[in-house]
C-alpha cells in the first residue's frame, strides 16, 4: 500500500487486513439540520475497523474568531491527538472517505494529514456508497484500537494567506480558484454566508466539475481541465478557497491527482474574507 491520492473500492477491499491500514469515516451533513447525523450513520454502518472524525469537532476549530473563516483549521496539536484517538502513528497508511464524493469532508482530512507531512493518506473514491453498491463488507459494532502516536506540526508553506489574495488583481503571480457552485460564485445566491459574490480575480472551478457518475475522472482528463484555467500558472501559484476551507480541499486533491502538485489553500476561505468589511467582492 502506497496510496497518497485516491483510493478504490476495489483496491481497498483487498487490503483490509493489513496490519497498519487505519480507515476513517468523515461523513457529515453541511447543510442540514442535524450537525451529527454523519456520526449517526457512522454508528448505523461503516466499513470494518473505521473509526470517525467530526467536521466541526476533530476537523474544524470554533474557537477562533471570525476571520478564520466557518470552519477554523484545528492547531496542529489538536489534531494529532485526534490521530491518536483514531489509532494512527506516521508510518499508517490512512484511508479516509465519507458518503460519496470525498468533499465533504474526506479530501479535508486527507488534506490536514498532508499539512503534518504526511504521505501514505487517501481518499476513498466513490466513497460510502460505492462500496454499499459493490455490497463490500461493513460492520456496525465500534472498532477498538490501540491509541496510535503522533507529533507534528503544520507546514506552513501549504497554506496561503490573506495577503496573497490581497494582491489577486495586481500580481500576475498568482491564481485563484474558488470550488464553490456557480451561482455562488457569480453572487446571485448564498445559503451560508452574510454576503454573496467571490474574491476579485478569482476563478471558478466547482468541485463538482471534478467528478464523473460519483467518482473522480481520470487523472489525464482533471489534468487537462485545470490546466486549461490555470493557464500560464505554475501549480504553485494556485490558491484554492471555497466558502469555508472544506470543499477547496477537493479541487486540491483533484490536483494532486492530475500530477499538478503545489497548490495551496486559503483555509478561511470566503467566510474568512467577508469577515473585513472593508474588502471588495466581486459579482457575476
Amino acid at each position: 500500500m502506497n496510496w497518497t491520492t485516491l483510493v478504490s473500492s476495489e483496491q481497498l477491499v483487498a487490503a483490509l487486513a493489513a496490519e497498519n491500514l487505519r480507515l476513517v469515516d468523515c461523513r457529515f451533513v453541511l447543510a442540514g439540520a442535524d450537525a451529527d447525523a454523519g456520526e449517526t450513520a457512522w454508528r448505523v454502518s461503516h466499513l470494518p475497523g473505521a473509526g470517525y472524525a467530526h467536521l466541526d469537532r476533530d476537523l474544524s476549530d470554533h474557537h477562533k474568531p471570525a476571520s478564520e473563516g466557518r470552519h477554523p483549521l484545528p492547531d496542529a496539536a489538536a489534531f494529532c491527538a485526534t490521530l491518536e484517538r483514531l489509532g494512527i502513528s506516521a508510518d499508517s497508511q490512512v484511508v479516509a472517505y465519507d458518503a460519496g464524493d470525498g468533499a465533504m469532508a474526506a479530501a479535508r482530512f486527507w488534506w490536514l494529514l498532508k499539512l503534518l507531512g504526511h504521505e501514505r493518506v487517501a481518499v476513498l473514491d466513490g466513497g460510502f456508497a460505492r462500496w454499499q453498491a459493490l455490497d463490500l463488507p461493513l460492520e456496525s459494532t465500534m472498532p477498538i484500537v490501540a491509541p496510535g502516536s503522533y507529533v507534528a506540526q503544520y507546514d506552513e508553506a501549504q497554506i496561503a494567506r490573506i495577503e496573497d489574495l490581497l494582491q489577486l488583481e495586481t500580481a500576475g503571480n498568482v491564481c485563484a480558484l474558488d470550488a464553490r457552485a456557480p451561482e455562488r460564485y457569480r453572487g446571485e445566491v448564498e445559503p451560508l454566508d452574510k454576503a454573496a459574490g467571490h474574491i476579485p480575480g478569482a476563478l471558478n472551478r466547482p468541485y463538482s466539475a471534478n467528478l464523473r457518475d460519483g467518482r473522480f475522472k481520470p487523472a489525464a482528463d482533471l489534468r487537462a481541465e485545470f490546466s486549461a484555467l490555470i493557464s500560464a500558472h505554475a501549480p504553485a501559484e494556485v490558491v484554492l478557497y471555497c466558502g469555508s476551507g472544506v470543499t477547496a480541499c477537493h479541487n486540491l486533491l483533484a490536483m494532486e491527482y492530475a500530477g499538478l502538485h503545489g497548490a495551496r489553500i486559503f483555509p478561511p476561505s470566503w467566510s474568512g474574507w467577508i469577515s473585513d468589511g472593508s474588502r471588495a467582492i466581486a459579482r457575476g
